[in-house]
């Protein structure tokens, strides 16, 4: 076969894919099964020419996929893809992501992708931020700082572009100017929500809006579900920041566990109904994380380790260990004499008087006649948890 051979080989398939996006829904596994037995040449043929039907459908199916086979116009399709700056991204070709191959005949049949970086590296490093819609200032505070941060460190966050969570995940790494990918249940040349077209057309120019459907689709409920499988397999792993028990967003999460990948939840309230969800999968398999760091350290290198989680160092916390004896064998209403600290420190009154003239040096306690006393701020840092002196 020559060269010219092969082009128009490919240029072929690619026709017959883009056909097949009008003419089955995001993740039919019945139509994957007809693509790995029969090839989507032999596959779109058979719906052009309305012949036998293909295995696993009934008669009726049969007929409505028929009836779209016979509005599909491919070459019209890409034409208007071309005109508006997007392309068609299938199985095979160097942008295409591997890790999307896990869904195994779920695949998608090809992307739409809109948007200059390469599909393929952007999804290298990538982690899903989703969660509620009908998010509280909470939730679009964390989901904002994470992505940001998560930006910052080089990863790509990756959301459905809705109301709420999904939102402020894009509008936090577009503000750190980071990479954003958006993964649409509609054309990727009809934004939507249309409230959020002004932030997905910034999508497009600083990341990437991608989506199964052909230009001018419009969204279903049934296709906003079937959208999460790709963000789930898309990115390392998925991080919910606020979701109720019934949320979409935990769709995404138990897609991401079924492809072995890392899932996440950030808590909240446990007063909040809109963080229950995420407390559900918290008490699962899932790992409470908290900010970048702790995201990084789950789907990141080896090594990559988030710092620990340590308490201010106090100056109390610098004193050698003999002298904190002492210190906390001081009484806290009285002064008290050298050879009862002593006892009560586990040394002896030489040591014990020792310890009590460092300590007064440093503004710990103060002697009054034979005794010794705490002074007024170490004993107001000893209540308060603060250290003033």
């Amino acid at each position: 076969m020559t060269a010219g051979d092969g082009e128009r080989t490919g240029e072929r398939e690619l026709l017959d894919r883009v056909f097949l996006t009008r003419v089955v829904e995001p993740g039919d596994e019945a139509a994957g099964r007809w693509l790995r037995r029969y090839g989507p040449g032999e596959t779109a043929r058979r719906l052009r020419d309305g012949g036998e039907p293909l295995p696993g459908v009934s008669a009726t199916r049969w007929g409505g996929l028929l009836a779209r086979a016979r509005r599909a116009d491919p070459a019209r399709d890409l034409d208007e893809a071309r005109r508006t700056g997007v392309r068609f991204v299938v199985p095979g070709d160097t942008e295409w992501p591997g890790q999307l191959d896990d869904l195994g005949d779920a695949r998608p049949l090809g992307l739409w992708v809109r948007g200059r970086p390469g599909l393929r590296m952007c999804a290298l490093r990538s982690v899903a931020v989703v969660g509620a819609r009908a998010c509280t200032e909470y939730g679009t505070h964390v989901a904002g700082t994470l992505a940001a941060e998560l930006a910052e460190r080089g990863w790509v966050v990756v959301s459905g572009g809705a109301y709420g969570i999904d939102g402020a995940a894009h509008r936090g790494a577009l503000a750190a100017g980071g990479a954003t990918v958006a993964v649409l249940a509609c054309g990727v040349d009809r934004p939507y929500p249309r409230g959020h077209t002004a932030l997905i057309d910034r999508i497009a120019e600083q990341g990437l809006v991608i989506g199964e459907l052909p230009p001018g689709e419009h969204p279903t409920p049934s296709r906003f579900v079937l959208r999460n499988r790709v963000i789930a397999a898309l990115t390392r792993g998925t991080v919910v920041v606020e979701a109720a028990c019934r949320s979409g967003s935990l769709v995404t999460a138990r897609a991401a566990a079924r492809l072995g990948r890392l899932t996440m939840g950030v808590p909240g309230p446990v007063t909040s109904g809109l963080s229950a969800g995420v407390h559900d999968m918290l008490r699962g398999e899932a790992v409470l994380v908290t900010d970048a760091a702790e995201v990084a350290e789950v789907v990141g290198a080896m090594g990559e380790l988030a710092p620990a989680r340590r308490g201010p160092v106090l100056p109390r916390d610098l004193l050698e260990p003999a002298a904190r004896d002492v210190l906390a064998a001081l009484p806290g209403d009285r002064a008290a004499p050298a050879g009862e600290i002593a006892c009560d420190a586990g040394t002896t009154p030489d040591d014990a008087i020792a310890r009590l003239y460092e300590l007064r040096a440093l503004g710990y306690v103060e002697r009054h006649g034979d005794g010794w006393k705490l002074t007024r701020q170490a004993m107001i840092s000893a209540r308060t948890g603060r250290e003033r002196c």
